[in-house]
Order: C-alpha cells, then sequence, then structure tokens
C-alpha cells in the first residue's frame, strides 16, 4: 500500500503528562515494535515505516513497543478499516503492568458501511477505569486534568507501553452487538504509519538542568481556543460521558468530576 492511501488516515496524538520540548524522535517499526500476536496478521513493511494489523475469523493480531514511556508525547497514524467494519475494535493504548496499572485507551469501534467510527477513551490510574467517554475524533479529543489534591489519583508514575490490536467485538462493539461481523469482507486491515515519540526520563524532568526542572509540565493545559474545540466537540458528538450518568453512580458522581 503506497502513501497516498493515507489521504484518509487519522491523526492520534497521546500526550503523556505534558507535551514536550526538543526535538522528536521518528521511529522504525522494526526497531521500535515487536508484533506479539496474531502470526501473518500483523506485518511490517516498506523499510519498517509502514505496520499492518489484520483480522479474520480465526485471529486477530497486535503489537506493542519494546520501549516503556513515562513522560513524552507520542505521534502515530493510523488508517482504520475501511467499508464495512461491523464488529470490530481496533485498540491503541498505554498501558503499564500490575494489578494497579496506569492506562489510556483509545477504542475505534467498527461501523457499517458508511457509518462514522465510534471513538471510545478511558483512562486507568491504579488499576481503576470507569472513566468512559465516547465521542467523535478531533483535536482535543479529552483531556483528563490532574486532581491529585482532591485524592484522584494521577497516571505520572508508572512507565507505560504502546499497544495496538485488532479484534472482533460482534457482541458488543456496533449498536451494542445487533451487527454482527461480515466475515465475506475478511480480512479487515488497518494500517499505521509515522511513529514519533518526543520522550524525557523522569531523572532528566527532576534534574536542575532539565527540560520540566521548574515543574512546568505539572501545569500544560490546552489553551483557550483548543478550549473551545473540545467543547463543541462535547456538545455536538459526545455519546456517552461517565461524569454525567448519575443512573450509574447513584452515591455521587467521581471526584474527578465535581
Amino acid at each position: 500500500m503506497g502513501t497516498s492511501s493515507f489521504h484518509q488516515s487519522l491523526l492520534i496524538s497521546m500526550a503523556v503528562l505534558a507535551t514536550m520540548v526538543g526535538a522528536a524522535i521518528g521511529g522504525n517499526f522494526y526497531h521500535d515494535f515487536d508484533l506479539t500476536w496474531g502470526g501473518q496478521r500483523a506485518k511490517i513493511f516498506g523499510g519498517g515505516q509502514l505496520l499492518s494489523l489484520s483480522l479474520d475469523k480465526t485471529s486477530g493480531s497486535g503489537f506493542q513497543s519494546k520501549k516503556e514511556y513515562l513522560f513524552g508525547r507520542i505521534d502515530m497514524q493510523l488508517k482504520l478499516v475501511a467499508g464495512n467494519s461491523a464488529g470490530t475494535v481496533t485498540a491503541y493504548y498505554l498501558s503499564s503492568q500490575g494489578a494497579t496499572h496506569d492506562e489510556i485507551d483509545f477504542e475505534f469501534l467498527g461501523n457499517v458501511s458508511g457509518d462514522p467510527y465510534i471513538l471510545h477513551t478511558n483512562v486507568f490510574t491504579q488499576g481503576k477505569g470507569n472513566r468512559e467517554q465516547f465521542l467523535v475524533d478531533n483535536t482535543p479529543i479529552r483531556v483528563f486534568n490532574n486532581a491529585e489534591n482532591r485524592g484522584v489519583p494521577f497516571p505520572k508514575n508508572q512507565a507505560m507501553r504502546l499497544y495496538s490490536s485488532l479484534w472482533n467485538a460482534d457482541d458488543w462493539a456496533t449498536r451494542g452487538g445487533l451487527v454482527k461481523a461480515d466475515w465475506s469482507k475478511a480480512p479487515f486491515t488497518a494500517y499505521y504509519r509515522n511513529f514519533q515519540v518526543t520522550p524525557v526520563s523522569s531523572s532528566r524532568s527532576r534534574s536542575s538542568g532539565g527540560a520540566f526542572a521548574s515543574g512546568d509540565w505539572q501545569s500544560n493545559a490546552l489553551d483557550a481556543n483548543s478550549r473551545r474545540r473540545l467543547r463543541w466537540v462535547q456538545r455536538n458528538f459526545m455519546i456517552y460521558n461517565y461524569c454525567t450518568d448519575l443512573k450509574r453512580f447513584p452515591q455521587g458522581l467521581p471526584t474527578e468530576c465535581k
């Protein structure tokens, strides 16, 4: 597949704790990622500049980064499954390990041909998630503010790997599982390119001469224009927001929602 096929690609940026300063590091999939499951359904090609994941009736596929990241910004371009992708989920997320892991999730729920994708996001801190929001992609798509002063853990201490997978979820993904995967359209394939990471180690951020020695990363926030764009997305496209679900939280909304 030529690079021109990415004219309908979706640009996703994961800013982990801070938008970094300094030079970004361009990636090579051979050097930066391991193909972890799915056999030949996961492929690296184009001299390490392109990666694809495929799903058929037998199995999906996935990959993970070789390195872990704590402070940094991660960018990746994705081309989601085209056409009728009902029942499929393309997951793209950062996660640490263990029962008290931190995680930042993006899940793209497949569609009947011509319908828009639904983007499901979630944030786990210290093993606790339940922070779902569903909305159509724009920039920015979500902010998770630091509310440690109110007792809400913030994902700042556990380094995370980058993962992605393409898998069958037709029991719930499209209209609550009403629309099943059409396996005559398989294999379903998603493509990835332009991995880029701008890392800063925690030791550098705390050092006297580091880029974040002044604590700037702790106060990083959206500018006024970005806040307006985020509010516009939430007003016009958000389907579900855990911070407004009083039935789910009858004893009161989570602390970070208040």
